[in-house]
């Protein structure tokens, strides 16, 4: 009898799994919350830009363009957003007119407070999801990519 190697098992990726890639490539602060499975971090040495997905959308081509990338983005199917990770370095805005201009475009630079990250566990009140996965420890700007907001927010599309 001729002896054979044992089937393949399926690869099954849990929320531990999950969080330790993204300690560990990523070097994103996660943690997950035992009861749920969901998984976030801590903003602080990384930060976020939330926009709605139609600017933000916009906002990532442009980027691409630029040869800005990876861009890690998470995306918010029900509330209609688009999360971009970015490195903290986005100074605090001084000028109204463009606290105003990011604010009617529910632009939210999130600078500190929980980050919710995607879990392989679903979760019917907090789906997330990778548009673009963060697949390293490269983030873009977080300057870069408000200025690239801005620009969007004033081009041909801007509402």
């Amino acid at each position: 009898m001729t002896q054979t190697s044992p089937p393949p098992t399926a690869y099954t990726e849990t929320p531990r799994s999950r969080c330790e890639f993204y300690r560990h490539e990523c070097s994103l602060p996660s943690v997950i919350d035992p009861d749920t499975g969901r998984i976030t971090m801590k903003a602080g040495f990384v930060g976020a830009v939330m926009m709605p997905t139609e600017l933000a959308q916009r906002v990532k081509t442009s980027l691409d363009v630029r040869g800005v990338a990876p861009l890690p983005i998470i995306g918010h199917p029900r509330a209609g957003m688009w999360t971009f990770l970015v490195r903290s370095d986005i100074r605090p805005i001084g000028d109204p007119a463009v606290v105003a201009q990011l604010w009617r475009a529910r632009v939210v630079v999130i600078r500190e407070g929980d980050i919710a990250l995607p879990s392989p566990v679903p979760d019917a009140l907090m789906a997330r999801t990778w548009i673009s996965p963060a697949i390293s420890k490269f983030r873009p700007s977080g300057a870069v990519v408000l200025e690239g907001v801005r620009a969007c927010l004033q081009g041909p599309h801007s509402r």
